[in-house]
């Protein structure tokens, strides 16, 4: 089956638009028209309805896109596997991230990302909020979480560390605590639904805190508002490093209890459904994002 007949169809499909699509591929519109008739001819069936006022997608156009899209996702990856891979990969990349991590730390990639891969466009969705990475068709997602769902296939693209931090206006005000049991005392601010964590002494005893919502004067689900929340000094927060390792440098957060760590195995992760074929465009970004920020992390580099 020839594959850029199989281009041309996906393309018509999504864009309803043969011509255009033919376009895309450098097919003139009636060259574009006859490989889609000989198309269908080999398969006995009418993919597309036209008219001289639309194209629409048939019964059978549609239960064929989705293999004939694996087709070309499996001619992609086995390319990829041979290490074919191009500058000139082409389609649109579907990706999910929290808002906060993407905002420092993926948007200032993106405009390199895309001069090095110009044929690769990008359709993200950047949210904290907990998202279906399957049902919502993504191609790949970062998630700052321990990895539970054997549904997914992931690579770690760095750790998660979480640290203890307060504002120096609010530790003059309300004292600096010496252990654990001291942040009872204190105004915590908690993110909605986190967990306990256990901190853990220079001498290995853990100590259970809670920062998820009961008892914190404060509670917020996004993670840009917990660290503004703690600059602006309403109490001592749980914060990943990438997040404030600026300001605990230039002192405008200070770390609390530093010789303690919170115990606490998230990493963050990029994740793609078990069932999808590691396409090209999905290899180019991974290694792009780990190659710009893991190994080591960017924020942990001298």
């Amino acid at each position: 089956m020839d594959l850029d007949s199989l281009r041309l169809f996906v393309l018509a499909a999504e864009t309803l638009n043969i011509s255009a699509a033919g376009r895309t591929l450098g097919m003139a519109p009636a060259v574009a028209s006859t490989r889609l008739a000989k198309l269908e001819r080999s398969l006995g069936v009418e993919l597309l309805h036209r008219s001289t006022r639309k194209v629409s997608l048939s019964a059978d156009g549609a239960e064929f896109l989705p293999y004939a899209a694996e087709i070309l996702a499996q001619e992609s990856a086995a390319r990829s596997a041979l290490g074919l891979q191009r500058a000139d990969a082409a389609g649109t990349l579907r990706f999910a991230a929290p808002s906060t991590f993407a905002q420092l730390y993926i948007a200032p990639l993106l405009p390199e990302f895309l001069q090095r891969y110009p044929r690769l466009d990008l359709d993200l969705r950047l949210s904290d909020t907990p998202f279906d990475l399957i049902e919502g068709s993504f191609d790949l997602a970062l998630r700052n979480a321990a990895l539970e769902d054997s549904s997914l296939k992931a690579r770690k693209l760095a750790d998660d560390r979480r640290i203890l931090c307060a504002a120096p206006a609010y530790l003059d005000r309300r004292g600096v605590p010496q252990t654990p049991e001291d942040l009872a005392a204190h105004d915590r601010i908690g993110f909605r639904d986190r967990a306990a964590k256990s901190l853990v002494g220079p001498d290995g005893a853990a100590t259970q805190i809670d920062f998820g919502g009961p008892g914190c004067r404060l509670v917020v689900d996004d993670g840009a508002n917990l660290k503004a929340a703690t600059h602006a000094g309403a109490g001592i927060s749980i914060n990943s490093l990438w997040s404030v390792h600026r300001e605990i440098a230039d002192g405008t957060l200070v770390r609390v209890l530093p010789d303690h760590d919170v115990d606490d195995r998230t990493a963050l992760w990029l994740v793609y459904p078990q069932s999808n074929v590691l396409t090209a465009k999905v290899r180019l970004f991974i290694d792009f994002l780990l190659e710009q920020i893991g190994k080591p992390p960017v924020w942990e580099r001298a």
